[in-house]
């Protein structure tokens, strides 16, 4: 949640307790810093999300310099700013892949005389990730379990469809819509979303099994 909403709350006589995951309190804390040292900060995620808005507003009360991008193609029509800037720093949304940090670098190294980076990527995000594409790479479907609207876990599925056939669900009730994909394939592989219910799982595998 951005500072001035909290100070609203609590100036309304709210108790506000902060339940804000450790990994992502430290990205905001990341980007904080890179403010008060007067980097020209980057954050690396989408716009939209929540978490991208609260880091984004927790460093703009140090610093007006503050862009949030998407991809390194984002960073085009900031070529001019990085060029006269003498510092860049980058820190990127938990959910997000590392190849997408990975290419942002790249492109900005040559622009730049310093730049500081700070992978932000959650631990246990990036885990799963390589687990799943390990998983992936021994079968001819994945299943990827999980909300629509999660960056998690689009992300996920993103990365694996890139390996081998791959379908993003929510609940047992869309593997209906891919009955003759399920029933071709020899081995298939189930991954979820950090967010994504033990039970949603559970059910979605026992529904493959009567498929």
């Amino acid at each position: 949640m951005p500072p001035l909403q909290i100070k609203e709350m609590t100036d309304k006589g709210f108790e506000v307790v902060d339940l804000t995951c450790l990994d992502v309190k430290k990205v905001q804390q990341k980007a904080v810093q890179l403010a008060k040292e007067g980097y020209l900060v980057f954050i690396l995620g989408k716009p939209e999300h929540p978490e991208v808005i609260a880091i984004e507003a927790n460093a703009k009360m140090y610093s007006e310099k503050i862009k949030v991008i998407q991809d390194k193609r984002s960073l085009k029509e900031y070529e001019d700013i990085i060029k006269v800037e003498k510092k860049v720093g980058i820190v990127i949304q938990t959910t997000q892949k590392i190849e997408l940090l990975q290419n942002v670098v790249s492109y900005l190294i040559p622009l730049t005389s310093e730049l500081k980076v700070f992978n932000t990527i959650c631990k246990s995000t990036s885990m799963r990730q390589e687990e799943a594409k390990k998983l992936a790479k021994i079968s001819d479907l994945m299943i990827v379990a999980g909300g629509k609207n999660s960056a998690n876990t689009t992300h996920l599925a993103e990365i694996l469809s890139n390996i081998t056939t791959t379908i993003h669900i929510e609940n047992k009730e869309d593997l209906q819509d891919y009955k003759s994909i399920i029933t071709n394939a020899k081995n298939i592989g189930v991954a979820a979303g950090a967010s994504t219910p033990d039970d949603i799982i559970k059910s979605i595998i026992e529904e493959l099994e009567k498929i």
